[in-house]
């Protein structure tokens, strides 16, 4: 096992640091909240029957993170607030305070978790702080389990580090691996010490393709840790794609064994094993349940599969394909799921559950799990044949899917020009990506209209009471283009599952987004369709108080599939069409009840990049088609936006171009405006908002330091292509901080204006 959710049942991780931030929660509380939850899912893998339990995997923000405290890379300005309290500077890090900015943070490889970006230069230095991993060990130890501490390995942390703020621009983090190994060896020794007699090691950075430099610089690393006298054994673990060049690297160091996936397309990972020669003398933890989906293990297969690497290494043991992270706790909690349905799904507890009865029947043979193998059978069986997964008349719509559908009736160059004329807009025209804040009211309405407190109609009135104050509030601040705030909406993707046929929502199937932010992505099941419109209702009403534009806010097909839980029996492609043509219609009946500005956010489009440059063209193909889908069938005049954040663009920005949006919003605020430079050097042709305002993080930005990053985003992209808005949505912040943010920046969007030539 390579890691459990955190959260605990009841979210009550989340609960007790958010109580902690607003002084309810006392440090000892939570520290023994987080301790209960620890033994908690010891005691649950335990029971399961698992025979090595994971420590270290537990955080109260990110596993990155934590790594940095562990080898000492705190950024100065955060350093004397660690010093001072290391919990509250260990939030400051993650957070930022009004002094100092937090730690960017981005995507984890290509899944819905995000990291902190650990900030390095020339002049870092590291030192050895164990305390939390050794501490971690120490209680698992003493519940009387095999426990494996789990650390983020040293190849990993520094290829996913950035360059420190006044560090050359070409600077490598990769070239501190010499100086960060001492480190990770004192670590070593210390969990030795604490009574570890393995320790993975995890080098997930090595799947995407690496340079013959950065493969020798992983080759050496492990020469160096596995040449150690005083360590525990090493395990170094690989997952969310195939391994390929790094493999016969890693496989050739002294490490005792290796971890690698075997789901999906890392599937190629027995072939390329067997090339590889095997692992002589090595053990193997084979990743053959699925980390990463909901969907029930195919025993037969996955004994195939083990049985044929039994041959390959010395010893085989069976695992999950990553950390259960990335899923729900238990789907046994889930009372409101079609009892049959339910059966096809695993979460965490039934993944652990399944890994016990593959390990079982590959040391006692098939015969021991003979039952499990039979329930396992039916339970595909009742899936395939299921009418849910299957709608004819979906089928037949994405099979008459011709390549000018996705495409709009008109070019650039002229729809720019009617929505000009049409919308009347200032230059730095200023908006919102779409959400304000989800009050404690609203969310206490929708509780009591689930629980039958409060009627449909008391519920749509406290609805259009947040959307008035919402769009009076937009006004005042001075904002060119409004949004209606998303007072109605749970979640930008579960929103809309629970408005198309062919997905399931979960009552309590939450993961973890970044530090408190928690989700629940729907599952899809079957084919999608659209019964009836989705958003029109509200986007008019909000329309009809203000004679400025609103956009109507839709989440795009790629991002509806990347965080959903999204079926396996099909290629994505194929169900990224259905979801785009159901939105399709939506878009449409938008533009037909008068909607100008229609925004199509697809955040997740560069977090779903294959991590194989290889695999990337044709998926970029599908994905860019589904949005344009989506979005080709609106007149000229009608503006259509996008929006993405918290990821790496520079790589995708052809792409980018190729979505054929009229306007693109991007997280910036962290980078200080670095995609704004990206867009102006692949000479993006139209417009752009990059972020000025930071939103995963409690503090203001004032004016003057919005109108610098304004002033930044203007060397790169001119006025009338530039946009001013947030990073993203406004919905995890809370009104006091949003009120100020706004006003500081429509303060700085004037201010800027005033001095384009011209407007003086």
């Amino acid at each position: 096992m390579h890691g459990y959710p955190r959260q605990g049942p009841g979210r009550e991780l989340k609960k007790a640091i958010e109580g902690y931030w607003r002084g309810r929660v006392s440090a000892e509380a939570l520290h023994t909240t987080a301790a209960g939850l620890r033994r908690a899912n010891w005691r649950a893998m335990a029971e399961a029957g698992l025979d090595e339990l994971p420590t270290g995997d537990f955080s109260y923000y990110d596993h990155v993170l934590d790594t940095t405290v562990m080898v000492g890379a705190v950024p100065e300005r955060h350093r004397a607030a660690v010093e001072a309290d290391p919990l509250d500077g260990y939030f400051a890090m993650a957070r930022g305070t009004q002094e100092a900015a937090p730690l960017e943070m981005t995507k984890w490889f290509d899944t819905n978790y995000h990291y902190l970006v650990p900030e390095l230069g020339p002049e870092t230095v590291f030192r050895a702080d164990s305390g939390k991993q050794t501490g971690e060990l120490k209680e698992a130890l003493a519940l009387g389990v095999e426990a494996r501490p789990v650390l983020v390995g040293p190849v990993t942390y520094l290829l996913l580090a950035k360059p420190a703020p006044g560090a050359p621009e070409d600077f490598e983090p990769l070239t501190l691996l010499e100086r960060l190994l001492p480190v990770y060896a004192e670590v070593l020794a210390d969990l030795r010490a604490a009574g570890a007699r393995w320790v993975q090691l995890d080098e997930p950075a090595l799947v995407p393709d690496r340079t013959h430099g950065q493969l020798a610089a992983a080759g050496r690393a492990y020469r160096e840790l596995g040449g150690l006298a005083d360590r525990p054994r090493l395990l170094v673990a690989s997952y969310f794609d195939r391994l390929e060049e790094a493999l016969p690297v890693l496989a050739k160091t002294p490490v005792e064994g290796l971890a690698l996936d075997f789901t999906g397309p890392a599937a190629a990972n027995l072939d390329a094993l067997a090339a590889a020669g095997g692992l002589p003398g090595k053990r193997l933890v084979a990743g053959v349940i699925d980390g990463r989906n909901v969907w029930i293990n195919d025993y037969a297969r996955s004994m195939t599969t083990l049985g044929t690497l039994l041959g390959l290494a010395d010893r085989v043991d069976v695992a999950p394909s990553c950390s259960l992270l990335h899923v729900p706790l238990d789907a046994g909690a889930e009372r409101d799921i079609d009892p049959q349905v339910a059966r096809w799904l695993a979460f965490a507890a039934q993944k652990t559950a399944e890994a016990a009865t593959l390990a079982r029947g590959l040391s006692q043979g098939t015969g021991a799990i003979g039952g499990e193998l039979a329930a396992n059978r039916a339970d595909l069986a009742s899936r395939a044949a299921s009418p849910l997964t299957h709608d004819a008349a979906v089928r037949a719509r994405t099979a008459a899917v011709t390549e000018a559908d996705a495409r709009r009736s008109a070019p650039y160059a002229r729809r720019t020009a009617a929505q000009r004329t049409r919308l009347g807009l200032p230059p730095l025209p200023t908006t919102t990506i779409g959400s304000f804040p989800q009050t404690g009211e609203l969310r206490a309405a929708r509780a009591d209209l689930r629980a039958g407190r409060i009627d449909e109609a008391a519920y749509e009135r406290r609805i259009a009471a947040e959307i008035r104050e919402v769009v009076s509030f937009q006004e005042e601040a001075g904002l060119d283009v409004l949004v209606h705030g998303e007072p109605e909406r749970n979640d930008m993707v579960q929103y809309f599952a629970e408005r198309l046929t062919g997905y399931l929502a979960t009552r309590h199937g939450w993961v973890q987004s970044y530090g408190t932010r928690y989700v629940r992505p729907p599952i899809c099941a079957g084919d999608v369709s659209r019964p009836q419109p989705m958003t029109v209702r509200w986007t008019q009403y909000a329309q009809s108080l203000t004679t400025r534009p609103v956009k109507g806010m839709l989440t795009g097909p790629v991002t509806m599939l990347a965080w959903s839980f999204v079926r396996d029996d099909q290629p994505a492609a194929e169900t990224a069409r259905q979801v785009a043509l159901a939105l399709r219609d939506e878009v449409c009946e938008l533009e037909a009840a008068g909607t100008a500005v229609i925004q199509v956010d697809e955040p997740a489009l560069r977090e779903t990049l294959p991590l194989r440059a290889a695999d990337r063209p044709g998926y970029l193909a599908w994905a860019t088609e589904a949005f344009r889908l989506t979005t080709s069938g609106v007149r000229a005049d009608t503006q259509i936006h996008t929006h993405m954040c918290y990821a790496e663009f520079g790589d995708i920005l052809r792409a980018i171009d190729d979505l054929d949006a009229d306007v693109i919003s991007l997280e910036a605020a962290r980078s200080r405006m670095q995609v704004a430079d990206e867009l102006a050097a692949h000479r993006y042709p139209r417009e752009a908002g990059p972020g000025v305002y930071d939103i995963h993080a409690p503090r203001v930005p004032g004016a003057d330091e919005v109108a610098a990053l304004l002033r930044k985003g203007l060397t790169a992209l001119p006025a009338d292509r530039l946009w001013v808005n947030p990073d993203c949505g406004l919905k995890t912040r809370g009104w006091p901080e949003v009120r100020a943010s706004l006003a500081n920046l429509t303060a700085a969007a004037r201010t800027v204006r005033g001095e384009l030539p011209g407007r003086a």
